[in-house]
């Protein structure tokens, strides 16, 4: 069975759950505790025979071999139980919940999992099943878990220009699904690509480490992982469940690749040594840090610095404010292109994200030795944003979109670049020079400023409306959120 049919045929039973008010996310739920139970099965019996860290009494055999209102009960055993080991156990099952609440659907959702021979089929077809489960759940605006899904074309160009290498690791410090780590997978496993034994292990086990501080959406990057074959259903997780901000990275990494939250406040502000803020807030230090500031990006992007080795590379998807804010953000612009080498700026389009009224870029960095020298040169800035039109449904972003970026990066030799209408130069100084340091920066003319023929189709331009006022709204939000509270 091919990976759309296998997908059509376990996201079709969502449709029946939904009269039951079981919503997509809640589905996704209990189907990878349940696969995650029947894989571990399969592990178990021969030629396998791997001893899992699962009793008996909570295993898949004890799972299928009930019925009716003893298989909800035994079932919800099961998840409070698993939820109490170590490891990976802890992290799979960590306060699960049944939400299937009809004996009889949950019986046949076993069923249809236990009639599959999942370690038989290719790992591209497990994965790519449940990467289209979590595609489609994403595209469930009411979810909310859109949020965690990067377009796989963005991530797939992202990846060509950052070229990762074997033997090397990859970190995520706001991992969502995983979508990164197997784009990053995909590039080191493609064809041309000849691992050795050491390097197919480390890839494995070693290459990614990620941190996400939702436990469900932790949950779903684990078991995408695994059926991706990256990390062991009795390992330790890759991914821990935790907020990366709280603390100074333990270990370094040679590539971050990331689409750290948008939104602007956090739940809590960094504090670096001098910093002042509201002492009745909940707050925690990070000497590490250049600014002090409650924007969660502009706090992502240090720490993201703070993870990379001194060889270390960077590909980091951030918002507009980023890139002209001032106060902290033009000081934590100018120490990142004074201690880093920021050399390549992607303008992304509007109507790519599944969260509403987002503009984002790309940035593109290299980690430096303190050595008090300037290291960025200038930054090639690349405009795929003026005079493009996107829609997630009547005209999503494609791989192919991207190619001309991608060649005009040159992954091969960066250092040999050309002008070309979308792509421009500009050096050190006139950006530092520029207010805030803004690196906010267009040069093409919009035509459909001039010429309504040049209008996008119908509903492009409705897209595009609604992109911009939820971007109006976010922004009044956030200045609400940042005046001060009477009383």
């Amino acid at each position: 069975m091919n990976s759309n049919a296998l997908v059509q045929k376990i996201w079709n039973f969502c449709h029946t759950l939904r009269d039951d008010g079981v919503g997509y996310g809640d589905y996704l739920e209990q189907l990878t505790s349940l696969l995650f139970l029947k894989l571990a099965h399969e592990y178990s019996q021969p030629p396998h025979s791997r001893e899992l860290p699962i009793p008996k009494k909570y295993d898949w055999t004890s799972l299928k071999s009930k019925t009716g209102a003893d298989l909800e009960t035994h079932y919800l055993d099961v998840l409070q139980k698993l939820g109490e080991k170590p490891g990976v156990l802890s992290a799979i099952f960590f306060k699960a919940q049944n939400k299937i609440h009809d004996p009889a659907k949950l019986s046949r959702l076993v069923q249809m999992i236990d009639a599959e021979n999942w370690l038989g089929l290719e790992s591209d077809i497990k994965g790519d099943m449940y990467e289209g489960l979590l595609q489609k759940n994403a595209e469930d605006t009411k979810s909310g878990a859109g949020q965690y899904f990067t377009p796989r074309a963005l991530i797939q160009a992202m990846v060509e220009c950052v070229q990762p290498e074997p033997g090397k690791t990859i970190a995520d410090p706001a991992c969502g699904t995983g979508g990164f780590f197997l784009g990053a997978y995909e590039w080191l496993t493609r064809k041309d690509m000849k691992l050795d034994k050491r390097q197919q292990k480390f890839l494995k086990h070693e290459t990614f480490f990620g941190s996400e501080i939702v436990a469900s959406t932790r949950r779903l990057c684990l078991m995408n992982l695994f059926l991706h074959n990256i990390g062991d259903l009795d390992g330790e997780p890759l991914v821990q469940r935790s907020d990366a901000l709280i603390s100074e990275p333990k270990q370094t990494f040679d590539y971050v690749l990331a689409n750290p939250p948008f939104g602007k406040k956090s739940s809590m502000t960094i504090t670096n040594e001098d910093g002042e803020e509201d002492r009745d807030a909940l707050t925690y230090e990070r000497i590490d840090f250049w600014q002090t500031t409650s924007n969660k990006q502009l706090n992502f992007l240090q720490h993201i610095v703070s993870m990379l080795k001194s060889t270390g590379q960077a590909a980091v998807v951030l918002p507009d404010n980023v890139l002209f804010e001032g106060g902290a953000g033009e000081k934590i612009r100018r120490k990142l292109l004074e201690t880093c080498d920021v050399h390549t700026l992607l303008r992304l389009p509007t109507g790519i994200f599944y969260a509403q009224g987002v503009k984002a870029n790309v940035l593109f960095f290299d980690a430096k030795p303190k050595d008090g020298k300037v290291h960025t040169k200038g930054v090639w800035i690349y405009d795929l944003r003026t005079n493009k039109h996107f829609t997630l449904k009547t005209k999503p972003l494609r791989r192919e979109d991207l190619q001309e970026f991608v060649e005009a990066y040159n992954p091969a030799n960066r250092h040999k670049r050309k002008a070309s209408e979308r792509f421009r130069y500009f050096d050190y100084k006139t950006l530092i020079a520029r207010d805030k340091a803004s690196l906010d920066l267009f040069w093409l003319k919009d035509d459909s400023l001039d010429n309504l023929d040049d209008l996008p189709p119908p509903d492009v331009l409705q897209q595009e409306i609604i992109d911009h006022l939820e971007a109006a709204l976010a922004a009044f939000r956030d200045l609400a959120a940042a005046l001060p509270r009477s009383g």
